[in-house]
């Protein structure tokens, strides 16, 4: 007998490895799939723990136990995500071919879905909750195993693919709150689906009616061109999208105006004829009175605009959103109706409708949307407003989450976020307002005939509180490791005492960590360039390149275009790190400096000093920069010459504070 069970084993055992049930190299596929996937979207580093391979042994992802990951012959079967704030495409994941489960809901992927149509293999599909775009590729069909499919809370368009339903094996679709277009598929009625959800789209067409029988109302609410049974309108009213014709021999021969033209010619009906009369009246003086309103209004405002008629043209989605969340996915806050501002302190606070009702002047417009200063209670509270453009679409709560991490930063050095509001199609965050500029128009502003210079004292002033500022963001989220991400001298900004407060912290949060880094335009490590993360040692070089452009007055070419016009020659963008190790080298170290500082007395010692720290924070290798901490401790350890108080401004200095001038006899 035991050599029967020797003569049926002998085969299997000399199969080659690369026909084995498990190879190597498939096992090894797996954990690499799995490590790019962590290295493109944990960038807070959740997984970074425990998704390690030991350097002694041969380990994998599942010899290793990784956390979220279930294997079964030593292959990866089933990776289980939600809820870790992940961030990045789905690309990676692609070649896991023996994948049957994929839970990734309630993080913040993005990309499309096209890569999981070569996972043959997946069985339950959860990616609820998250930023995926795209069509649903018709490829999908492809998956025969699927039982369960969940993307809703996307921002998926497109057709649903009739073939998703091929295999008649589909038990769960959700779909809903996407964009997903077209008509619904003659499939879903004909398939054994148990759990059928599309509301909240743009789907159009007749809603077979045993659908709606089966699966109720709610599965298609928020599709306005659904028609069919009641409550929808019916099928002989709705007019289906127009499509544009390529072929001239298929437009009707007779015109719309030709018909006009027919029916012109039976004549008008008296009573007709009156109502115009009276309509076109009654339209003239409507425009007469609003043209004297708007004459008066002008002469009695100059610039300044009501903030509802700038931030508010999306006005009715404040209140009346026109889709319904009720689920536990994405959005799921929406549908209380709330329109009311969130407020992290006791102070006094006012209304939504205060706010838009308030003068607005526009400020500027970023990558992340436009600054208004807003005036309310006749001049006595002065606020800014920030109207977030294209950030990622996500829901109440997640969006909370962001606004309580920028909320609890309380520091004299950073700009206090004071409310926020939340609508799907609008969000605004209320700042205090801070009066006096920024560094970066301090630096670079008016550089001409009668520029005021900034002087030594203010400058190390400006960029210590800049540093403390910093240095308390990183300390608040040492743990998390939340990074700034947009350090720059124009997001350094000045409040009435002339303090520097750092402003736009948090709102990397609110981008795909893809695009943040383009998006936020701050100055950039080189790493940065190839990863495409935030971080916060990524921070301290940024705030080298600050200091840089403090000691020299230099734009740093990632801020400025080097197509700028009639600017000074040292205003020109410049590689600011480059170019100081290179005048360094050749020994020229007093060209590094701005020459409005050579005309100070005694500070040589300290702006050597300073170049030195600033040179430390734009080192190479990240684990070579110092903590934002020990950059401040540096700054502090710089002695400032201090002007007696009450000392009068001296016009030879022709200075804003009070370094000691040199004057020339």
């Amino acid at each position: 007998m035991e050599i029967f069970r020797l003569l049926f084993l002998l085969p299997f055992l000399l199969l080659p490895p690369s026909l084995s049930l498990s190879t190597t190299a498939d096992v090894d596929s797996d954990t690499a799939a799995l490590s790019l996937f962590r290295s493109q979207t944990d960038t807070h580093g959740f997984l970074l723990s425990n998704w390690t391979l030991s350097s002694i042994t041969h380990s994998t992802a599942c010899s290793a136990a990784w956390t979220g990951v279930q294997c079964t012959n030593n292959r990866v079967t089933a990776v289980y995500l939600p809820s870790l704030n992940l961030r990045g495409p789905l690309d990676s994941l692609a070649s896991l071919d023996q994948l049957r489960i994929l839970d990734l809901r309630n993080n913040r992927l993005n990309g499309t879905v096209s890569p999981l149509v070569k996972c043959t293999n997946l069985k339950l599909l959860y990616l609820s909750g998250n930023d995926l775009s795209g069509a649903i590729p018709p490829e999908i069909s492809s998956l025969t195993r699927l039982l369960r499919v969940d993307i809703s809370d996307n921002n998926l368009n497109g057709p649903i693919p009739d073939g998703l339903v091929k295999s008649g094996r589909l038990l769960t679709l959700r779909l809903e709150n996407n964009e997903i277009s077209g008509e619904i598929p003659p499939s879903l009625a004909s398939g054994e689906i148990k759990q059928l959800n599309l509301s909240n789209n743009e789907l159009y067409g007749l809603l077979p009616e045993n659908l709606a029988q089966k699966f109720g109302e709610t599965s298609f609410t928020g599709n306005r061109g659904l028609c069919g049974s009641s409550p929808l309108p019916a099928c002989s009213a709705y007019t289906p999208p127009p499509t544009v014709q390529s072929n001239p021999s298929s437009l009707p021969t007779t015109s719309i105006i030709d018909e006009n033209r027919k029916q012109t010619r039976r004549g008008l009906h008296p009573g007709v004829i009156v109502a115009i009369v009276i309509a076109n009246s009654v339209l003239i003086l409507v425009i007469a009175s609003f043209l004297v309103a708007y004459y008066c209004g002008k002469r009695s405002s100059t610039s300044n605009s009501k903030i509802g008629s700038e931030i508010g043209k999306s006005r009715s989605s404040y209140g009346s959103e026109s889709r319904v969340y009720a689920n536990n996915g994405g959005g799921g806050g929406d549908s209380d109706g709330s329109n009311k501002l969130v407020f992290f302190d006791k102070k006094k606070k006012f209304e939504l409708e205060d706010l838009l009702r308030a003068s607005a002047e526009m400020l500027g417009k970023g990558g992340l949307g436009t600054v208004y200063r807003a005036v309310l209670d006749a001049g006595c509270t002065v606020v800014a407003v920030k109207r977030l453009k294209d950030a990622n679409p996500c829901g109440r709560k997640e969006f909370e989450q962001y606004m309580d991490v920028i909320g609890k930063v309380k520091h004299q050095n950073v700009v206090k976020l004071r409310a926020y509001y939340y609508a799907k199609e609008e969000k605004l965050l209320v700042y205090d307002y801070l009066p006096n500029g920024s560094l970066h128009l301090l630096l670079h502003g008016n550089r001409g005939l009668g520029r005021i210079p900034l002087d030594w004292t203010t400058r190390i002033s400006l960029v210590l509180g800049a540093a403390r500022g910093l240095a308390h963001i990183h300390e608040e989220y040492k743990t998390s490791r939340i990074p700034h991400g947009n350090i720059k001298s124009s997001n350094v900004l000045l409040d009435k005492n002339g303090n520097a407060c750092i402003s736009d912290f948090g709102l990397s949060l609110l981008l795909n960590p893809a695009h943040a880094s383009a998006r936020l335009g701050g100055y950039k490590a080189p790493e940065q360039f190839e990863t495409k993360r935030l971080s916060q040692k990524a921070d301290v070089y940024s705030f080298g390149i600050l200091l840089l452009e403090m000691l020299t007055g230099r734009a740093p070419n990632q801020y400025l275009s080097h197509s700028r016009v009639g600017v000074e020659e040292e205003e020109q963008p410049v590689d600011l790190p480059k170019w100081v190790r290179s005048v360094v080298r050749d020994e020229w170290t007093a060209e590094v400096f701005d020459q409005e500082l050579l005309r100070y007395k005694n500070i040589e010692e300290e702006l050597v000093s300073m170049l030195h720290v600033a040179m430390t924070c734009v080192a190479g290798p990240p684990e070579k920069r110092p903590t934002m901490a020990e950059v401040v401790k540096m700054i502090e350890e710089i002695r400032v010459e201090q002007s007696p108080l009450g000392e009068d401004y001296d016009e030879s200095r022709n200075s804003i504070s009070p370094s000691v001038a040199t004057t020339e006899d």
